[in-house]
């Protein structure tokens, strides 16, 4: 199996139709976050199921894939490698991690972070220290520091919630609209598990949040509640 025979499986089902609407959907226009990104017009179904027939592809190969010009094509990658690592022993896992952190410029828009971060660095740094997701967070590439709230997706969903709070805290004030969003987003997440501490943590800061970051983070929150955060009637704490 090469890059080549996986990419000619998943160029079989490419529309030009569903690319422009793609490449519209992900702001690939001039200033956009996704400028320059090109798209095949191949939906999220077909590309899993395409993963799933290569999955024993080699990961010199997926390498190859995933410096692909085309997003699906280095979507596919990303799910190659997600698949190879939940299989794969110490050894194996170790080398997708560090080619995961290796080639960040190619997993460049919001999607491609979002399937694959907490699957990857989250998971390969569970038991280990998470000082790069904090190097990570520190970055001035806006999808490093996707990577690192997104990485820490992993922990909250296993009730730890100490890394996430500190990522957060320390992107509160990004000014891009999409670390806001993923601010906003893990924090709801932290809620879920733990309405306490997700509040814990907004009386502290939500004065200072983005108007973007909290609204995401108080989305499910009661009408009632959530108009007093949006008002600044909560009182805050030290």
């Amino acid at each position: 199996m090469t890059a080549q025979t996986t990419k000619k499986e998943l160029r079989k089902y490419a529309s030009l139709k569903k690319a422009k609407l793609l490449q519209r959907f992900f702001k690939t226009g001039p200033g956009d976050y996704g400028h320059g990104d090109i798209f095949l017009g191949v939906m999220v179904p077909e590309i899993r199921a395409v993963a799933g027939l290569y999955q024993a592809i080699s990961l010199n190969e997926a390498d190859r894939l995933l410096k692909s010009k085309f997003h699906e094509e280095r979507l596919l990658a990303l799910l190659i490698l997600i698949s190879k690592f939940k299989k794969g022993n110490d050894k194996e896992k170790k080398e997708i991690y560090e080619l995961y952190l290796a080639r960040t410029r190619y997993i460049n828009n919001w999607d491609l972070v979002d399937l694959s971060a907490k699957h990857i660095v989250g998971a390969y740094l569970k038991d280990r220290s998470k000082k790069p997701i904090y190097i990570l967070a520190q970055s001035n590439v806006l999808w490093e520091r996707r990577i690192a709230m997104l990485a820490t997706f992993y922990y909250i969903e296993e009730g730890v919630f100490k890394d996430a709070l500190a990522v957060a805290h320390m992107l509160l004030s990004d000014t891009h609209d999409l670390i806001q969003k993923a601010v906003g987003w893990m924090l709801r997440e932290v809620g879920k598990r733990s309405i306490s501490v997700e509040e814990d943590f907004l009386k502290k800061y939500y004065h200072s949040m983005s108007r973007t970051c909290l609204r995401y983070t108080i989305e499910r929150f009661p009408e009632k509640r959530r108009q007093a955060y949006l008002k600044g009637k909560i009182k805050a704490s030290a």
